[in-house]
């Protein structure tokens, strides 16, 4: 917890800002990489601020304006998101070539570290981006000098003990302070004798305790799962309809119609000659939301779009005839950049927005997870284009692009 957050975080911005500590020889002006300063400083804040529209609720607390509140409390889950969710994309084209690729490959570790699930492959992958990233801070930082000797903390080093520790005692998210954080967050607000508050949590943990070992000796003491909201439909597998949903059935229109007909069967296979029905339009009744087997609840266009501060969601589910299917009507997004992708050994995925020209209807068991599309602009990109960069929430299993090399 402590070690991907505060001490990297704290580390790697200092120098970014020019605020370690150096000799009167080593002034920041000569540090390539201190480049987070004056204006650009202030706008790379900003950035980050505008990013929480586009942040799900299920990401939890989002990043603040980290040029404001950088020395105002700034939380460990607030740098676990700005650091290995929108770091990334935000200081491209900002942090010098050589430190920004240097920077990705500790994101595409610590990512993989931080899942609850690692494969092996990903392991591996993990380590030699750690190696490799401990051993190029020595070089583009410290670079052998004694006067920046301080340069290389202990949350250096610690890295590379993160991949073979998950072969002994599993990955870090199972054991990390995050638990203990929030027991003790607990514990402080079941205290009711501000007299003898110390006595009081005593009690209150050993109480807990107690109920712990009753339950799990005799586990029909648990409490039962609530149950789900009113007009909620289990669709099973873990997937729920919530409402709101329309009160009357609807007309597709004629993008979505489309794609329902292809994906029944009932139009050609893409690059086909044969026309497609155009007239044929069904009704359909529009659901609001969709819970996952992860927790996560996924909201539509149709509800989202109504709120000040929309969440940007593409998943729609629909219902034909008078048998419900649960569908989702969604507009995918492009490839991601295959120059970005490189650069940023995997963590900068950006992706053009499609809209309209490339409706597809898909099964919601296929849905896994609900990710954030933050909007951004590159000098490459045209006036009218729209690119979007993905943010998944920490902890979750990180997306897997197909045929996608590993890079070191």
């Amino acid at each position: 917890m402590h070690l991907g957050t505060f001490n990297l975080s704290d580390l790697l911005l200092s120098l970014w800002r020019g605020t370690l500590d150096h000799d009167a020889d080593d002034p920041p002006s000569s540090w390539p990489w201190a480049v987070l300063t004056g204006e650009i400083w202030e706008t790379h804040g900003k950035e980050v601020a505008d990013a929480t529209p586009f942040l799900p609720g299920s990401f939890d607390r989002p990043p603040r304006n980290i040029a404001e509140k950088i020395n105002s409390g700034y939380k460990a889950w607030e740098w676990l998101q700005y650091l290995y969710g929108l770091a990334p994309a935000l200081l491209y084209g900002i942090l010098p070539d050589p430190y920004y690729a240097h920077f990705c490959k500790l994101v595409r570790a610590m990512r993989i570290i931080q899942q609850h699930h690692i494969r092996t492959t990903d392991l591996r992958l993990a380590g030699n981006l750690l190696v490799s990233f401990v051993e190029e801070f020595e070089t583009l930082y410290y670079q052998r000098r004694v006067d920046r000797l301080h340069f290389c903390r202990q949350s250096i080093h610690a890295l590379l003990h993160l991949a073979p520790e998950v072969t002994r005692i599993g990955p870090p998210i199972c054991s990390s302070q995050w638990t203990m954080e929030r027991t003790i967050g607990n514990l402080g607000e079941e205290i009711r004798q501000p007299s003898n508050p110390y006595a009081n949590l005593s009690q209150r943990g050993l109480f807990r305790c107690q109920v712990n070992a009753l339950t799990a000796m005799i586990p029909n003491l648990s409490p039962p799962p609530p149950s789900l909201p009113r007009g909620a439909v289990d669709l099973g597998q873990g997937y729920v309809l919530l409402r709101a949903q329309d009160r009357y059935e609807r007309l597709m229109r004629p993008q979505e119609a489309s794609a329902l007909l292809y994906y029944l069967g009932g139009a050609p296979a893409e690059g086909s000659s044969e026309p497609i029905n155009c007239d044929w339009c069904p009704k359909v009744t529009r659901w609001a939301r969709l819970r996952l087997p992860n927790g996560q609840v996924a909201r539509s266009r149709w509800k989202e779009t109504l709120k000040p501060l929309r969440k940007l969601r593409t998943a729609r589910n629909v219902k034909r005839q008078n048998t419900v299917l649960p569908l989702a009507v969604i507009s995918a997004y492009s490839e991601p950049d295959p120059e970005l992708l490189e650069a940023s050994h995997g963590t900068f995925i950006s992706c053009a927005y499609l809209g309209d020209n490339s409706v597809r209807i898909i099964d919601i068991s296929c849905i896994q997870s609900v990710v954030a599309m933050v909007p951004h602009t590159l000098e490459r990109h045209g006036v009218d284009e729209k690119h979007y960069f993905l943010v998944e929430r920490p902890g979750l299993d990180v997306v897997c692009l197909g045929g996608m090399e590993p890079l070191c």
